[in-house]
Parts: structure tokens; C-alpha cells; sequence
């Protein structure tokens, strides 16, 4: 038994998800955690990050052939936890390219874009991004405004994206935008498109060290074979969103993780009063309920996976998920600042940057309030996310 891992969850592993997660986390203690203090601060992408991030070979997630790993669902929910239990922004940078990119071509592209698109973002010779909230659609993305039209051959594309990450220097972005049928499509819209512009957001305080991007698409033209054969309409675009949601519970998990770790570790080694601050009562009782809270989640997240496995995920399985743990990381994070102090807020001390960076995954991929209505949507059968408004 570990600080980390009060009910053995690590016997629920096998052998190739536990070196997968090993490695991975090997690779963030020697390549990620010492510089990325720098890269949040100056709100730099770190580049010299990717080559070595290629080599890892975890890029594509359960994809099957293409040069993917085609790991365990399981093995996939361990890479987003190890990535965000060392940092969001980096966590972020793979989550969009490897799951919310990738998975897209996957499971919506046909034969001809997934040979020509996923092997090469499997070794991050290309890199992708996925484009579908804009500046007045967040998480009504359903009403999405961008508009795709047919001109001959082609469809030209209209419209604006916010918050997409990887979007100013990624070789593919998947643009969905809605058709002339009112239906929702998808584009892979590549790199030098003329009419497309996209500019790096300024001025976050969470997620620092990932770029987001503002884009402008003014009549930018697409050949029919970069359209995704799959996707028909919106509810296409939401299966994609709901095998990858599982995913970023895992990554709530990991933020908490490396929180708690980081609170724990300063609990024993700063004293005050003459002793370490691990020997008072009620740090003593934060770290516990942190651990319970890590440890419900740790347990939540593999069933998740499991479920993903077998192919009975589900939208409000996924989204119970997301709504439960970022919640709960949340806490632990303000739980483990706290512990820390004034030293909580330093940069160095590794905390203060989980704590700013929860509050985006909080948010992203759907607010708390969303997935609590999903979730109840299943439980009543009744939706109330956009309720009609009341007769007479």
C-alpha cells in the first residue's frame, strides 16, 4: 500500500498498462517537470518537448494499426492521468492532438484519411487540433454558427473558433462547421488553407504553457476528400466527444494527484512550531480526505474504463465522470495549496500551477452545470439543458 494507492488499485493493471504508465511517468519526472515552471510563466509552448514526446510511441491512445499503439482503454485513461499529474498544459497539447484529433479521423474519416493522416500524427510529424467552440458557443456547441457550403467540388467555410488548442502551428484542424442542410460536418482544413487565420489567446491564468487559438475562417476552401465521410450531423460530433470524455476525468484525477503528492511530501518536510506540519491534527485530516476523494476517483475512472473497453460507455457515464471529478480535484487542489501556505503560490512548489490549471479543466469539455444535466437527462428522462419555454 502507497500514499497514493490506499486500495491496491495498481493489482487492477496489467503488466503493459502499469510499464506504460511507468514510463510515462519516468519520462515527465526527467523531461516535463523541470522545465515547465518557465514554459507557464513566460506562457511559451514548449517545442523541444514534442521529438521526445514522439518517441514515447503513446500517440494515437486505443487506435488499432496506423502505427498507433492500439493500448487498453485503461492504458489510455493512465497516459492522460500522467500527463496532467505533471502538467495541464502539456496534458493538453497531447489530449487534443492523440484523443480529440485523432480519434476523430479514426471514427469519422474514411480509409483514404486515416492512411494518410494517422500515421504521421502517431509519430507527431503532424500534429492536430479540433475545432468546434466559438467565441458564442461554448456549451450550447450544438448552435454552432460557422457555415460549409458546396462550390462545385469543393466546400468553403465561414465563420469563427475560439479556444482551440494546438490551432496556430497544427498541420490538420478539424473544423465542424454547419452544412447548407443545416446538418453539422467535418473538415480537415490543412495547414497554409488560405483564408485561414488562427492567433494565439493572450492573457489566460490557467493552462499558461498550451496555445489556444482564435480562428478566422474568411472563404476558406476544402476539396471534398478532407470532408469526414461520418460525420452526418451533430450527434456525430458528440460520440466523438463522449469515448474521449472518459479521458479527462482521468486527467482531473492526475492534477489531483500531483497536488496531493507535492502537499504531502512539504507536509513532512516543513516544520513549524518545532515540528513538521505532518504531525498536526488537521493537515493530517486534510491529507486523509484528500487521499479518499483520490481514491473514489482512482476506483471511478477504472470501472470508466472498463465500460469504454466493452463499448458500453455512455454520454451520462462519461459525464458523472467529468462532473464528479473535476469537482472533487478541484477541492484537493485548494486542499493542498492550502497545506503549503504562502509557499503555495510559488511556481516552484509545484501546486500553484495545478491550482490555476483546474479551474480550465473545471470548465473545458464541458462546464459542471452541462454534465450535471446530462446526467440528469438520464436519471429523469426528461432533458432540461434547453427547456422550452412554458405554454400560454
Amino acid at each position: 500500500m502507497s500514499a497514493t494507492d490506499l486500495y491496491l488499485a495498481d493489482e487492477l493493471l496489467d503488466d503493459a498498462e502499469r510499464e506504460i504508465r511507468d514510463r510515462l511517468r519516468a519520462f515527465c519526472a526527467r523531461e516535463v517537470t523541470p522545465i515547465i515552471n518557465d514554459y507557464w510563466e513566460r506562457a511559451e509552448f514548449p517545442f523541444e518537448l514534442v521529438p521526445r514526446i514522439a518517441e514515447l510511441g503513446l500517440a494515437g491512445g486505443t487506435i488499432e494499426g496506423y502505427g498507433c499503439p492500439g493500448m487498453t482503454a485503461t492504458a489510455a485513461g493512465l497516459v492522460s492521468m500522467e500527463w496532467a499529474r505533471a502538467d495541464g498544459s502539456v496534458a493538453t497539447f497531447f489530449g487534443v492532438h492523440s484523443n480529440l484529433a485523432m480519434q476523430s479521423i479514426q471514427m469519422l474519416g474514411s480509409e483514404a484519411q486515416r492512411e494518410r493522416w494517422l500515421p504521421a500524427m502517431a509519430r507527431l510529424d503532424a500534429v492536430g487540433a479540433f475545432g468546434l467552440t466559438e467565441p458564442d458557443h461554448g456549451s450550447d456547441a450544438v448552435m454552432l454558427e460557422t457555415r460549409a457550403r458546396r462550390d462545385g467540388d469543393d466546400w468553403v467555410l465561414d465563420g469563427r473558433k475560439r479556444w482551440i488548442g494546438n490551432a496556430s502551428f497544427a498541420d490538420v484542424v478539424i473544423i465542424w462547421a454547419r452544412r447548407e442542410d443545416g446538418e453539422v460536418g467535418g473538415f480537415l482544413v490543412e495547414r497554409g488553407t488560405p483564408g485561414f487565420d488562427a492567433r494565439v489567446m493572450t492573457g489566460k491564468t490557467a493552462l499558461r504553457a498550451v496555445w489556444q487559438a482564435d480562428i478566422e475562417l474568411r472563404g476558406v476552401r476544402v476539396p471534398a476528400a478532407n470532408v469526414l465521410p461520418g460525420c452526418e450531423r451533430f450527434a456525430d460530433v458528440a460520440r466523438v466527444l463522449t469515448v474521449t470524455r472518459y479521458t479527462v476525468a482521468w486527467r482531473a484525477l492526475g492534477v489531483a494527484l500531483g497536488a496531493y503528492e507535492a502537499a504531502l511530501r512539504y507536509a513532512g518536510e516543513r516544520r513549524q512550531f518545532g515540528r513538521p506540519l505532518a504531525a498536526y491534527q488537521l493537515v493530517q485530516d486534510k491529507l486523509s480526505r484528500m487521499a479518499a476523494e483520490i481514491t473514489a476517483m482512482q476506483l471511478l475512472c477504472l470501472r470508466l474504463s472498463a465500460l469504454q473497453q466493452d463499448g458500453r460507455l455512455t454520454s451520462a457515464m462519461a459525464s458523472l465522470a467529468k462532473m464528479n471529478h473535476a469537482a472533487k480535484a478541484r477541492a484537493v487542489v485548494a486542499d493542498a495549496r492550502d497545506i503549503l501556505g504562502g509557499n503555495g503560490i510559488l511556481l516552484e512548489n509545484h501546486v500553484a500551477r495545478h491550482h490555476a490549471d483546474m479551474e480550465a479543466v473545471f470548465t473545458f469539455e464541458g462546464t459542471d452545470s452541462v454534465q450535471s444535466l446530462i446526467v440528469g437527462r438520464e436519471l429523469t428522462g426528461i432533458s432540461a439543458i434547453a427547456p422550452r419555454p412554458a405554454e400560454g
